[in-house]
């Protein structure tokens, strides 16, 4: 018994000696609260696994220090995040449209430069270390694409939204419009005739603005940031046009209990969930109180961590009060300022712990804004939904939540008071709501493997096999005009008009060579 467990013991040794450590660069320079959430999951589970990271972050000390973590702290990224154009008031007041995709791409460079050139990314770039991956979020440039060939390592890009044609393009094709929407959009399958030409103008636009106007931009700006760095290593930059396409892999903060079965390519893998705590946190003692002693429920109310709720106007902060004041539910409101005079059963809180406060059985309702990681959050829990949609993809998953059946849609507007109270009778009056949200959260609880093993394993092994080539789309070898047999149908038409002309001259030929013979006939019986 006793040489059986000393083999136990050996070969649990040996097999803890196989799963090497990897040394990894982690870009996550967005300064946003969501998306700092999704680098810091990354991070905690690639640690979680005795891999060193180096992780650049515009949110920094949010993790606990750990001995195998280097932070480089790029703060200074929240100067250029546009508060001026991306808030509540603005929106209300019609000052600024939401912000679309050509924003984000002209806004997406900045950052790209702010975070390569900063002193402290320098230092790490240039001290000559090892990396065995580059892990780069994904955010409207392929700018940090210089890093893999820099650090002589694979890449993975990140990518914090459901699929859609840009992340895709990179690694395999553009989905078929006609069934796919793209970033942005305010529309869901099935698309009318107006919607899809509307989606596939857009599309057209922003590619043609993206391949012919950002991409000549950025390749002088990647050439200025990355030849300098490859020289010093004696190496010469391959184009940027070739490593843009140059990702291993793309892991996607998606699931298909949150959006739609798209078809993906092998080395797309989506991971949707992988941010939220296995260990639900404690609550605060005051928030678990008022939770366990909702006798009728608990409605959460939060803007996110970008939109603001103080910057609803004046008279729009005091309607939605009045109106929250009139529910018999306890109403818990992530409000980032102090509210006099508050009614009994609201409570505002200046910051709250989301996970938990869903997860508490006397949760019935979340009213959101509709990102992504608060939609994910809210299926997790199996807790219906009202979404009150801003900027950026936020439209598109809030109709898609609604087509689902687990939420409503209410517009932003300085008189949604009402429309929000109408749609919180909606959802607690029809218990269609709750069972639809239950029967998603199944769908998405019900996978063969945790996101964060996957996430875990698809890392290891694009390490592992060098850039798991395997994975790799062949759409991305073929040419534009082969992908959709262009040259094929201009050979027909050719072959075509040649066969045209061709039938054209023998008929003519034949014409002739028979008014000849006619001609030549009638002269010889009159000459008789």
């Amino acid at each position: 018994m006793d040489s059986i467990k000393i083999w136990s013991i050996l070969a649990v040794i040996l097999t803890g000696s196989i799963c090497e450590a990897y040394r990894i660069l982690v870009i996550a320079p967005i300064p946003s609260g969501s998306h700092a959430i999704l680098g810091d999951a990354c991070v905690t589970t690639l640690l979680g696994a005795g891999h060193e990271v180096v992780y650049v972050t515009a949110m920094p000390k949010r993790l606990k220090p750990h001995p195998k973590l280097v932070e480089v702290d790029v703060s200074v990224n929240a100067k250029y995040f546009p508060t001026n154009v991306i808030n509540l008031t603005n929106f209300l007041e019609n000052k600024t449209d939401p912000p679309g995709a050509v924003y984000f791409l002209d806004q997406a460079t900045v950052y790209c430069i702010e975070t390569i050139n900063h002193t402290a990314v320098q230092k790490v770039l240039n001290d000559g270390k090892k990396f065995d991956l580059v892990i780069a979020e994904w955010m409207f440039s392929e700018i940090y694409a210089g890093l893999p060939a820099l650090l002589d390592c694979p890449l993975i890009w990140f990518s914090s939204m459901e699929p859609h044609g840009m992340i895709l393009s990179l690694v395999d094709e553009t989905p078929n419009l006609a069934y796919n929407a793209d970033f942005g959009v305010n529309f869901v399958v099935p698309f009318t005739f107006w919607e899809r030409a509307q989606q596939l103008g857009m599309s057209l636009f922003v590619n043609l603005y993206r391949e012919y106007y950002v991409y000549f931009k950025e390749t002088e700006i990647f050439n200025n940031l990355y030849e300098p760095m490859m020289k010093k290593v004696g190496r010469t930059l391959p184009p940027y046009a070739e490593l843009r396409y140059n990702a291993s892999l793309v892991l996607s903060n998606s699931h298909v209990s949150l959006g739609q079965a798209t078809r993906l390519p092998q080395n797309f893998v989506s991971i949707g969930g992988y941010h939220i705590d296995p260990e639900i946190k404690a609550l605060p003692e005051d928030v678990k109180k008022i939770m366990d002693n909702a006798k009728q429920g608990v409605i959460y109310f939060s803007m996110g961590s970008i939109l603001k709720s103080k910057d609803f106007p004046q008279k729009l902060k005091m309607e939605l009060l009045s109106m929250l004041g009139g529910l018999k539910q306890t109403v818990l409101w992530k409000f980032e300022e102090d509210f006099a005079d508050l009614p009994n059963n609201v409570h505002v809180l200046k910051w709250a712990s989301q996970q938990s406060i869903l997860a508490h059985p006397n949760c019935i309702l979340f009213i959101t804004h509709g990102g992504l990681l608060s939609l994910t959050e809210s299926i997790h829990y199996a807790v219906p939904v009202i979404g009150i949609p801003a900027f950026a993809d936020q439209f598109v998953n809030v109709l898609r939540s609604e087509k689902k059946g687990f939420a409503k849609k209410v517009n932003l507007s300085n008189d949604m008071a009402k429309d929000l109270k109408a749609a919180i009778e909606v959802i607690l009056g029809n218990p269609m709501y709750k069972e639809k949200v239950k029967e998603l959260s199944y769908v998405y609880h019900h996978r063969p493997i945790h996101p964060r093993k996957e996430l875990l394993h698809w890392v290891e092994h694009v390490v592992e096999t060098q850039g798991a080539p395997s994975l790799r789309s062949p759409a991305l070898q073929v040419r534009f005009y082969e992908k959709y047999y262009l040259d094929l149908a201009l050979l027909i038409v050719i072959l075509l008009y040649v066969l045209r002309r061709s039938c054209k001259w023998v008929k003519s030929k034949y014409l002739s060579s028979s008014n000849k013979g006619v001609t030549k006939n009638l002269s010889d019986k009159k000459n008789k």
